[in-house]
């Protein structure tokens, strides 16, 4: 049985700038697999105030995937900005979970929550 959805939709995403004692500022998307074949996933970043941008990733069946939006490696080149307000949407070619987590360390605070999805 395939679990999940194609199209899922983070609309609070933001990068925390560095917190209290220099706790450095997280956040990601988690995506989770467990079809028996590879995910091919349109990531599509909306901003505020310029137009989206989109990348191609790749989640192996049966395997989960953390795309740090620090990490141009994890964002295929393009890295979110401290402080910057945009959504996140993922289009899937096999159902996949998602879940996007933030650590905020200026309430030294880590929380997760599932996007809405199709």
């Amino acid at each position: 049985m395939d679990y999940g959805k194609k199209v899922w939709i983070f609309p609070d995403a933001e990068l925390p700038p560095e917190g209290v004692n220099c706790i450095p500022g997280h956040e990601s998307v988690i995506v989770t697999n467990v079809c028996d074949e590879e995910a091919e996933i349109r990531v599509t970043l909306i901003y505020t105030d310029k137009d989206p941008v989109s990348f191609d990733v790749k989640v192996g069946a049966k395997r989960v995937r953390c795309l740090r939006s620090n990490n141009a490696v994890d964002f295929c080149g393009h890295t979110a900005v401290e402080g910057e307000q945009y959504a996140i949407m993922l289009e899937s070619s096999v159902p996949v979970v998602a879940q996007y987590g933030r650590a905020e360390p200026r309430a030294v605070a880590f929380y997760t929550t599932p996007g809405y999805c199709e």
